[in-house]
């Protein structure tokens, strides 16, 4: 038996929950030595809210006020709530689709990480997958990376390659950068719960 508080998760979500189904399967079994204190979402029906009840976790829908890609300044104020309330030592983002801004970045600073399905700095933004076949690369993947005010900008924690294949649609490459996410993801989370993440400027230097 240990007194050590045990490191607690926010995790943050607008659509079907997958890459929270992996975090939250990875602190059952141990891999990342964590637990999700809550899951808040954007979005009322969301599977992510479905997923994490299933599981026996708390979760809330928070209304996200009028914008369609942002939190307005009562609903900020609502999700910091809840995630204090929770007492959070990171937030996991797992499909939030609205941008994090000003004091919600300040309350958490540097405990804010994201997984983006592209090899950042490469196709920031939206349908990166779709992005990298328009471009015509032949290798692509995914980015666990801390949250700043920028889009998709903030320090890099892992990545992970996935290749391009010739018949390659939208759809099958999506597919695959979601399958190399659920093993990134958690791998990285587990890290950072473990306090073997530096963050040194823009590196970030694992030990």
């Amino acid at each position: 038996m240990t007194d050590t508080p045990q490191f607690r998760l926010g995790v943050l979500g607008s659509g079907a929950g997958s890459n929270f189904v992996a975090i939250a399967d990875a602190c059952a079994s141990g891999q990342i030595p964590a637990a999700v204190a809550v899951v808040l979402s954007d979005a009322a029906t969301a599977g992510i809210l479905e997923r994490a009840r299933e599981r026996g976790l708390q979760a809330r829908h928070v209304a996200p006020g009028p914008f369609r890609t942002k939190l307005d300044e009562s609903a900020e104020r609502a999700f910091v709530e809840a995630l204090r309330d929770a007492c959070v030592d990171l937030i996991v983002l797992a499909g939030f689709m609205r941008v994090l801004k000003g004091d919600f970045l300040r309350a958490f600073e540097g405990r804010i990480v994201n997984i983006h399905p592209s090899l950042l700095p490469s196709f920031p933004g939206l349908e990166a997958w779709k992005q990298a076949l328009d471009h015509g690369v032949k290798v692509t993947g995914c980015t666990v990376h801390f949250v700043d005010a920028g889009v998709d900008s903030g320090p890099i924690i892992g990545q992970q390659t996935v290749p391009v294949i010739d018949d390659d649609t939208p759809a099958t490459l999506h597919q695959r950068i979601h399958s190399a996410e659920y093993e990134l993801y958690p791998r990285c989370v587990a890290a950072i719960a473990r306090g073997k993440i530096k963050v040194a400027g823009r590196r970030v230097l694992w030990s």
